[in-house]
């Protein structure tokens, strides 16, 4: 997993850790400048009765996105990527990606400047939501994400451009490859280098948190210097640089009898269109996905659909020095400034964020009081309506969260 970031949670003089840490947030777009509040005020309570006082975080609000645009005529202004980059700890709200036109997703263009790798979004099942599986309990599983490489780099032309006339040309001429001239192009890239890196992030999170599997989904029967390479390049670093804490699926039925030995993690893969089939009809089969950018995207929504809702889904993005923490959804423009916006998705990366920092006992406070409070029926409206409960507004949804800090 990658190593947690040093510069926000300090070191006193003697090696302690910096009991005031300055973290930085950003509202975004959308529904985020209330459900970034919801959160902060959830974080600060947990902090509060988790070490009675003792410590606290200091935050400290960045600008980008629309906001940023009106403000200083740009999404992402030079002020905000300097913060980022010297406090290396944010958590942020949703940021509206234009469709088909416009600017680059802010998203990936933070997450390329501070290289955070891995996209960690865990899914399990919370008593008291409404799931279309007969046994969602069995959904408890954890997506590592490559976060930096494939589709997402953004490498694509117009299919009337000149620099696509261009490329056409030269493919043409120098490989004999025809492309069609109608077409827009893009690169779909995925690195060695890359691959390994994230695998080892995804294989060091099963051994220290005792899972069971590792699944590696993929569309190598058809990408296969891409998407193929990925499963070869993970299945490399897994049986050379883990082998005594794995054991392949090849292995477990020619060695094994079908059974996965004592200590072991079972290291298996999965073609992606397989992968949706699996999760739904077997879920409980599946502890940590593996997977390419634009493979984990889809899957960690799906995965979401079958614990009820996308909302209640955090997610971290992690580099060796750096973590940015957001929910899974996106800016739910239509009901901005309505106080309906669930933010369970952003107070659970709260949660993660605590984590990071090595504040567990805090986050295991959060993690507590959302589930006790979505088992009591206490929830907003896009998981009321599927229930009998009274839906709650974003503000009163937040404040019973607070209520149950320490009481479970």
């Amino acid at each position: 997993m990658p190593k947690r970031n040093k510069v926000p949670t300090g070191a006193g003089s003697k090696g302690e850790p910096d009991k005031s840490p300055t973290v930085l947030y950003a509202n975004g777009d959308g529904v985020g400048p209330e459900i970034i509040p919801s959160a902060i005020s959830v974080v600060d309570a947990a902090v509060k009765s988790a070490y009675n006082g003792k410590r606290k975080i200091l935050w400290k609000e960045i600008v980008i996105g629309k906001e940023a645009t009106k403000r200083f005529g740009e999404p992402l202004p030079r002020k905000s990527i300097d913060l980022i980059r010297s406090n290396k700890l944010l958590l942020k709200g949703p940021l509206e990606t234009p469709v088909g036109t416009g600017h680059k997703s802010l998203n990936v263009e933070l997450r390329m400047l501070l290289d955070l790798y891995a996209n960690i979004r865990p899914v399990r099942y919370f008593e008291g939501l409404k799931s279309p599986l007969t046994n969602p309990s069995a959904v408890d599983l954890v997506i590592f994400r490559e976060n930096t490489d494939d589709l997402y780099t953004g490498i694509e032309w117009p299919y009337d451009s000149q620099d696509l006339r261009a490329l056409r040309a030269f493919v043409s001429e120098r490989l004999g490859v025809y492309l069609e001239a109608d077409a827009g192009i893009g690169i779909k890239q995925i690195s060695k280098s890359k691959t390994e890196r994230i695998t080892r992030a995804a294989i060091e999170y099963a051994i220290k948190n005792k899972r069971r599997s590792v699944t590696i989904m993929h569309k190598g029967n058809i990408m296969k210097f891409t998407e193929g390479a990925f499963r070869e390049w993970a299945y490399g670093v897994a049986v050379k640089e883990y082998r005594s804490s794995v054991v392949t699926e090849e292995e477990v039925v020619q060695k094994y009898k079908g059974r996965v030995p004592a200590g072991k993690i079972l290291v298996n893969d999965r073609i992606a269109d397989n992968m949706f089939q699996q999760l739904i009809k077997s879920p409980g089969d599946y502890d940590v996905i593996l997977a390419p950018n634009l493979n984990g995207d889809y899957i960690s929504d799906a995965a979401g659909a079958l614990v009820g809702d996308i909302g209640v889904l955090g997610s971290a993005d992690m580099g060796e020095r750096s973590g940015m923490f957001e929910a899974v959804h996106g800016t739910a423009q239509k009901y901005a400034g309505k106080n309906i916006a669930n933010p369970t998705g952003i107070i659970i990366s709260g949660a993660m964020m605590l984590g990071y920092m090595g504040w567990e006992e805090a986050a295991s406070a959060i993690k507590k009081s959302v589930e006790s409070a979505i088992k009591a029926g206490k929830v907003t409206n896009d998981l009321a309506r599927y229930t009998k409960a009274k839906a709650l507004g974003t503000k009163e949804y937040t404040a019973e969260v607070i209520r149950r800090i320490g009481k479970g």
